[in-house]
């Protein structure tokens, strides 16, 4: 099964695609999607939406897992974010292709054992998890692994309660 995570941003979009395999997990690709700064953000979004629809139609993910919105103090920038978010959710849906949501702090604690877990950290224990050679970056992709990682390991437990997800 692949699973395509998504770290919805508006200048920086981290992406991360892991193959579960009888039991085992690797990673197929990870990165970032960057539209250039200097776009109108409605050109952004568009750069970003072709982005995620590109991945979509190269890796084929049966699952697309999204970092869920927290509320930050600046509403315009909520509001952005919440836009960036979106768009991954209607590329998939588009492509009738599953959707799971996880709290950042879900995700840490998943690959981690904390959700207060460091940028640092959560990119250290990705690296382990995947067994990659190095450090995946930049941390907006680390943190898109972490979330395809967060959504195998429940699939994995419900898989064991006899339960579906």
């Amino acid at each position: 099964m692949i699973i395509l995570g998504i770290d919805p941003g508006t200048t920086k979009t981290g992406y991360g695609v892991i193959c579960v395999q009888d039991g085992q997990r690797r990673a197929l690709d990870y990165g970032v999607i960057r539209p250039p700064r200097q776009l109108k953000l409605m050109d952004r979004y568009l750069i970003i939406y072709e982005g995620i629809e590109e991945l979509l139609k190269t890796h084929k993910p049966a699952i697309l897992v999204v970092e869920t919105q927290y509320v930050q103090k600046n509403v315009q920038s909520a509001l952005k974010l919440g836009m960036a978010r979106g768009i991954a959710l209607i590329a998939a849906k588009k492509q009738n292709i599953a959707i799971f949501e996880y709290a950042p702090t879900k995700a840490k604690l998943a690959v981690t054992g904390t959700g207060r877990a460091s940028k640092f950290q959560v990119q250290g224990m990705v690296q382990k998890l995947l067994n990659l050679s190095e450090i995946p970056q930049p941390e907006d992709a680390a943190d898109a692994l972490a979330l395809a990682l967060c959504h195998s390991q429940a699939m994995r437990a419900n898989s064991l309660l006899g339960e579906e997800i």
